[in-house]
């Protein structure tokens, strides 16, 4: 961290651990200024939360410096883009004295926590979703049961992840006969129309697969006497 008082001199620089001592003795050390205080700090994933809400707290003015703005800034201040810190410190107090920041919004203080947190975590489990059903369509299918990509429709299909969870491959089908597999995949299909139609269309698709084979591996015991 990087201290300049507004009347110029020697800036100071100090370390700041992720511990309350150590957040109380720098809001202690700003206080002493006897100024009104800018802070500006590059946000690192959710690692600032903390030290922001505190300085916040202390009725410190709070500044957000974009990574992005602040990578070009230093490269074009120091003509290279590899990243130091100590010279980050330096390019954050241009940045604030030019005014090429963003103000701080405090998600707890703003009363807007819970809802950011909840719209996280949908977009992780939207994405976790996405990707897997990516997987699926081009890594899974393509080797062990090409054919029955065409059922697949889109990543809403609940249905179609439950057949090929409780049938992976084109031998777990026609394992059974088809009036059999009719009767496990009924209640899997859920409502179609032409509901039985598709269930045969599915069993003639597997019996004709060129889908990789895969062996039944023999059980064996994970426990040695």
């Amino acid at each position: 961290m990087l201290i300049e008082r507004p009347e110029g001199g020697r800036r100071r620089r100090l370390t700041v651990m992720a511990t309350k001592p150590d957040y109380d003795r720098l809001a202690d050390e700003l206080t002493a200024i006897g100024r009104p205080i800018l802070v500006g700090f590059e946000a690192t994933g959710n690692y600032h939360r903390t030290l922001a809400y505190r300085l916040l707290s202390a009725g410190f003015d709070l500044r957000l410096v974009s990574s992005v703005a602040l990578a070009r800034t230093r490269e074009a201040l120091h003509n290279g883009w590899d990243k130091n810190d100590p010279k980050d410190a330096q390019v954050i107090l241009h940045m604030l004295r030019i005014g090429a920041t963003q103000v701080y919004v405090d998600p707890l203080a703003a009363d807007i926590n819970d809802l950011q947190e909840l719209s996280k975590t949908h977009e992780t489990i939207s994405r976790a979703k996405t990707q897997t059903w990516h997987r699926i369509l081009t890594h899974y299918l393509p080797l062990y049961f090409p054919e029955i990509a065409r059922f697949a429709g889109n990543s809403r299909s609940d249905w179609f992840l439950a057949l090929i969870e409780r049938f992976p491959t084109p031998g777990s089908i026609t394992a059974l006969g088809v009036e059999a597999f009719t009767g496990e995949a009924w209640s899997l299909v859920g409502r179609k129309v032409s509901k039985a139609q598709l269930i045969n269309d599915i069993y003639e698709t597997a019996s004709s697969s060129i889908a990789l084979p895969v062996r039944k591996m023999p059980r064996r015991s994970l426990c040695s006497a």
